[in-house]
């Protein structure tokens, strides 16, 4: 028999936990019979009463696990890490909020029986805040075009991963992991399954603009030296602007000594113009160096203070 791991991440999400838990465990009860099951929790240090509610789910039914972070190792680091851990033949990783429809885990289980060893889910429509799902997809596009390898667009994370996939992962040593970028790069053919994502159940969301940032920042750092490249060519060009136009005010003032005034505004634009563009590229370079020291260093992915039926 066949086993399939369902990992969830979760960060104060105390009021989400068992619901979702009893949404799975129906799912396999009703429609999935034939395969056995885990659901794997991974904890990055919630303060409310998460881990208290699935230390009783864990207590409730083996099948259910649980490793709980020794602090908050970011949502990048966590989830991934907890892929990793997971024993099934395949992994399929969902929000713990309810954004990704638990419905679609016999979808994905469907398509990895026809063969796909990567069945990611992909939004097509969002019931988020418009703006925000407006940003994601300039963003998305943006590194697209930017990225030396392929991405994909609307893509969380929210899919499954055959066992084959996941021994390709540990091989990576990564400490910063992009999850999106790994499974374009280095994932099998994939099968996309579209989806309307839906509002979270319960709870406040934990992204802010910081951590989105955060997370903008490691994809196009990960995966594009285009706009550092763009900061050279627009050197050259600035450059050579700038040469042309220092000449054009050398002869003309030559020429037209007394009726030629320099002027201020000229060089006060320039000044200007000049540093908020070598601002602008300075702090690109500082996020390249923040990623590449971040990987020099080696540190694990997370630190564990508890497991549960392992």
């Amino acid at each position: 028999m066949k086993k399939i791991s369902i990992m969830i991440p979760t960060y104060n999400e105390q009021d989400n936990v068992k619901p979702l838990c009893a949404e799975v465990q129906k799912i396999f009860s009703e429609k999935l019979r034939n395969y056995d099951y885990e659901i794997l929790f991974i904890d990055n240090y919630s303060m409310d009463k998460t881990r208290e509610y699935i230390a009783q789910l864990c207590a409730e039914n083996k099948k259910v696990k649980a490793i709980f972070n020794a602090r908050n190792f970011g949502q990048v680091r966590s989830p991934f890490y907890g892929i990793l851990q997971a024993t099934g033949d395949c992994v399929i990783a969902i929000c713990a909020d309810f954004q990704d429809p638990p419905e679609l885990i016999e979808t994905f289980v469907r398509e990895w029986e026809n063969g796909y060893k990567i069945v990611t889910g992909k939004k097509y429509k969002s019931r988020e805040n418009p703006v925000m799902y407006f940003l994601r997809s300039l963003y998305y596009k943006f590194i697209k075009r930017v990225a030396e390898t392929e991405q994909i667009e609307q893509f969380t994370g929210f899919g499954l991963y055959d066992r084959a996939f996941i021994e390709v992962l540990k091989k990576l040593d990564d400490p910063m992991p992009y999850m999106r970028g790994i499974v374009a790069e280095l994932g099998y053919a994939r099968k996309e399954i579209e989806y309307t994502q839906n509002k979270r159940r319960s709870g406040k969301t934990k992204n802010n603009w910081y951590t989105l940032y955060d997370m903008g920042m490691l994809g196009i750092t990960s995966y594009s030296k285009m706009v550092m490249r763009t900061a050279t060519i627009m050197g050259f060009f600035i450059a050579g602007m700038s040469f042309a136009v220092a000449m054009y005010y050398l002869v003309m003032k030559l020429v037209y000594w007394q009726r030629f005034p320099l002027g201020t505004a000229p060089v006060i634009i320039s000044i200007f113009f000049l540093g908020s563009v070598q601002l602008f590229f300075i702090g690109f370079l500082g996020e390249y160096i923040l990623n590449i020291n971040t990987r020099v260093m080696k540190r694990p992915l997370v630190v564990e203070e508890k497991r549960i039926n392992f």
